[in-house]
């Protein structure tokens, strides 16, 4: 698999991206974290240098989440435990007896009701 690579969102710099960096508006806050999944429209890919050096306007919050830039993806134990929850999902329940709560049998959504003549 050819991972491609995300370029700074910073004009003139064609340096890897290493961040995401999102505003929230309404918060007046600035958050930097680790490289989006997928790049989205309204975040910025920053390389690392931009994004140790991101200053924001006075009044606003700069919230930094760790970056590792070295991080190269999920470990094969990631993999593993994933694969271990999708098996564990795909297998099914075993059935259970209906339950009677002495109007009758019950059948899945329906009722049997005994005879009141």
């Amino acid at each position: 698999m050819v991972r491609q690579s995300r370029r700074c969102s910073r004009s003139g710099c064609a340096q890897p991206a290493a961040a995401t960096l999102t505003y929230v508006y309404a918060e007046s806050t600035a958050v930097v974290g680790p490289l989006a999944t997928f790049s989205e429209p309204h975040s910025y890919d920053l390389c690392e240098f931009h994004a140790e050096r991101l200053t924001v306007p006075r009044g606003w919050e700069v919230v930094r989440h760790e970056i590792d830039v070295e991080d190269s993806g999920p470990t094969g134990d990631d993999l593993l435990a994933l694969a271990d929850a999708v098996r564990e999902a795909a297998r099914p329940e075993p059935p259970r007896p209906p339950a009677d709560d002495g109007r009758g049998t019950r059948r899945g959504h329906l009722r049997v009701l005994p005879d009141l003549e």
